[in-house]
């Protein structure tokens, strides 16, 4: 009978420590690795989570993620991460583009049409197009998206999604976390004009690309 008692005793501390262990570990958040190509607003959409979660476990700042970084998932079970995650997570852009134009097309036409492009994809002509309306200061919107598209080959669509997401078209608001400033929360700058806004933010897209506002 004593031999009976000390064999259910020890089996029932075993399991109940295979249960503590099992607990901590499924509550445990996932590290996931950056690879080349990847952006925050990918990975939330991935594992079903928020920018603003990920970049706040991680205090990231203005979107910027580099490839070999270690990336805490908030909430994520690490065992669901390694099961789940692709090789290479599968980016939607948020905004439908309009179908890319042949070459043999006016340099205007071009510039109205043109998906999203890298800085190496992106020609002089188009850079270089003048927007068709000056600034008067009740036009904002519409004079941000047509120097935008006219001089990045990016279609208004996709700036007016950025703009909006990233400033709600509040031209001098300051980022008190990150110091981004204005419409397009640029971490570059910490003041100026809206066309000085215009002119930082095409030349961090050629530097940068759409990868500077978290989008492919």
């Amino acid at each position: 009978m004593k031999k009976l008692l000390t064999t259910i005793l020890t089996t029932s501390a075993a399991t109940v420590g295979l249960l503590l262990v099992g607990t901590v570990s499924a509550h445990a958040d996932a590290t996931y690795t950056v690879k080349k190509g990847d952006c925050v607003w990918a990975i939330s959409q991935e594992y079903k989570t928020t920018i603003e979660s990920i970049e706040t476990a991680n205090n990231i700042h203005g979107h910027l993620i580099l490839p070999g970084q270690q990336l805490r998932i908030p909430g994520v079970n690490a065992q669901d991460l390694t099961s789940q995650a692709p090789a290479t997570p599968v980016v939607s852009a948020p905004v439908q583009q309009a179908p890319v134009t042949t070459p043999t097309q006016p340099a205007e036409t071009q510039a109205a049409t043109t998906t999203q492009t890298t800085p190496a994809q992106t020609n002089e002509t188009v850079a270089s197009t003048p927007a068709t309306e000056s600034y008067s200061g009740d036009n904002l919107q519409s004079y941000v998206l047509d120097q935008m598209q006219a001089r990045t080959g990016v279609d208004a669509g996709t700036w007016n999604h950025i703009i909006n997401r990233e400033s709600n078209w509040q031209p001098h608001v300051v980022n008190g976390a990150s110091g981004a400033y204005g419409l397009f929360q640029n971490i570059h700058i910490s003041g100026g004009s809206v066309q000085q806004q215009i002119d930082a933010a095409v030349n961090l897209y050629h530097a940068q690309g759409m990868q500077a506002w978290a989008l492919y």
